[in-house]
C-alpha cells in the first residue's frame, strides 16, 4: 500500500470543494479558518481517506494531479488552462524521450506539464526574456521536482534557440509570428511546432507569416470544457465553464523544396516564393 511521506505534496479538498496543496513536513500543519490539520495525520498513512481538524472539519486528503499542481501555482502571469495544456502536449507528440524547447516560460506551468510529458529521458529547454519569471518559474519547478529535466534561459530568442533537431517547439509569446524562422532552424524535419495567442488578430498574423514559411498541415484550434453537476438524479452543466481561454495554432516543419509545398493556394504559394527570393538576394549581399 502506498504511504505519505514526509515531503510529497498532498491536496486536501474541503466540503465547499475548496482545493489546498500542501508540502508535508513533520511537526508541521495546515492552517484555515476552520482548524488545523497536523501533517503527522498524514505522513505514513494512506491517501484517499478523510481527515479532520481539531474542530472537527472534514477535509479529503489526495494525490495532486498535474492539473492540480498547475492550478495552484505561485504565479506572476496568466497560466495556460489544463485544457489547452493536454491538448498541447498531444498534438506536440509528447512522450518520454522527447526534446521540446518552449518561449515564454512566465510561471513554469506550461514547462512543468510538458517536463512531466517527457521525463526521464527527454528534456525541456525553456526561454523567458523577463528575470523575475525566470526567479519564478526555477523556484516553482524545483519545489515540484522537475528541474532537473528543464533548462531555463533567461534569454531573447530573437537570435535563435540554441538548440537544434528538437522534436518540438512551443512559442508562448505576443508575437509568434516573428520567431518563424528561429522555430523552424531548431526543428527537426517533420518536426511539430505550435503557438498560443489569446485574440483572432493574432492568429491571422500567425498565419500570415507561415505562409511565407516552409510549414505544413496547419490548423487552428480552440477548446471549450463544459463541466457537469455530478448528481445522477439531476445532472445538468454547471452554472460556469471554461470558454475561451486562447487560440492554438499547429504545424509541422516541412522542407524548402518539398512537393507538399505546390499544394498551396496560389496566393500563399506566391508569398513564400517571394520569401525565397529575398533570402537568397540577402545571401548574395
Amino acid at each position: 500500500m502506498a504511504l505519505a511521506r514526509e515531503g510529497d505534496l498532498v491536496l486536501l479538498v474541503s466540503r465547499d470543494r475548496k482545493r489546498y496543496l500542501v508540502r508535508l513536513r513533520a511537526g508541521e500543519a495546515f492552517h484555515s479558518h476552520k482548524g488545523a490539520v497536523a501533517h503527522s495525520a498524514l505522513i505514513g498513512e494512506p491517501l484517499g481517506r478523510t481527515v479532520y481538524t481539531q474542530h472537527g472539519y472534514p477535509y479529503l486528503a489526495l494525490e495532486p494531479s498535474t492539473n492540480d499542481l498547475v492550478q495552484e501555482l505561485p504565479r506572476a502571469t496568466q497560466i495556460i488552462y489544463g485544457k489547452d495544456a493536454a491538448h498541447i502536449m498531444l498534438r506536440l507528440n509528447l512522450f518520454a524521450g522527447r526534446t521540446v524547447v518552449e518561449a515564454g516560460t512566465g510561471s513554469g506551468g506550461l514547462a512543468l506539464v510538458l517536463a512531466r510529458a517527457v521525463m526521464p529521458t527527454g528534456h525541456v529547454y525553456t526561454y523567458e526574456t523577463r528575470p523575475e519569471f525566470c526567479d519564478l518559474a526555477r523556484k516553482n519547478l524545483v519545489e515540484l521536482g522537475v528541474m532537473s529535466f528543464v533548462t531555463l534561459y533567461n534569454e531573447d530568442i530573437a537570435g535563435g534557440f540554441h538548440e537544434t533537431d528538437v522534436d518540438a517547439c512551443f512559442l508562448d509569446v505576443r508575437e509568434p509570428w516573428l520567431y518563424l524562422g528561429q522555430a523552424w532552424d531548431a526543428l527537426k524535419g517533420s518536426g511539430f511546432f505550435g503557438a498560443l495567442v489569446p485574440t483572432t488578430n493574432q492568429v491571422s498574423a500567425l498565419l500570415a507569416g507561415m505562409e511565407t514559411r516552409p510549414f505544413g498541415d496547419i490548423a487552428v484550434e480552440e477548446l471549450l470544457l463544459r463541466p457537469y453537476k455530478p448528481v445522477p438524479d439531476r445532472l445538468r452543466p454547471e452554472d460556469r465553464m471554461l470558454a475561451h481561454s486562447a487560440y492554438m495554432v499547429f504545424a509541422r516543419k516541412i522542407a524548402r523544396d518539398d512537393e507538399s509545398l505546390r499544394w498551396m493556394p496560389e496566393k500563399r504559394r506566391r508569398r513564400y516564393l517571394g520569401r525565397l527570393a529575398m533570402e537568397k538576394q540577402e545571401s548574395e549581399l
